[in-house]
């Protein structure tokens, strides 16, 4: 169970990491490179999802989850990273608009 909370934080916490560094070079210019990040914390969080999938089938097979404060944690984690995703490609659309009309 602990490893699968782990997992659902480090690929949660990779994909945020990805998502920032996509914002910051959108803000450069460099939207090309922002894209290959928001790829990346896409696989990141497919990576995500498929351990917080495994937690529910075993829940839906009848093995009850114990709710701890290290689950919580990973769930927010991965419910902020994709709110930060979210408003990354908003983020770099408004960046890339803004270029455009700057030129």
């Amino acid at each position: 169970m602990e490893q699968i909370i782990f997992s659902l934080i480090s690929y949660s916490g990779e994909a945020k990491s990805y998502c920032m560094e996509a914002m910051a070079l959108a803000r450069a210019g460099q939207f090309k490179e922002a894209h290959e990040k928001i790829e990346l914390a896409e696989e990141c969080l497919l990576k995500a999802h498929q351990s917080q999938t495994s937690l529910i089938q075993n829940e839906a097979a009848g093995e009850k989850t114990e709710i701890s404060l290290l689950l919580i944690h990973a769930q927010d984690h991965l419910m902020n990273t994709l709110t930060i995703k979210a408003l990354a490609q908003e983020i770099m659309a408004l960046s890339k608009m803004i270029l455009e009309k700057q030129s």
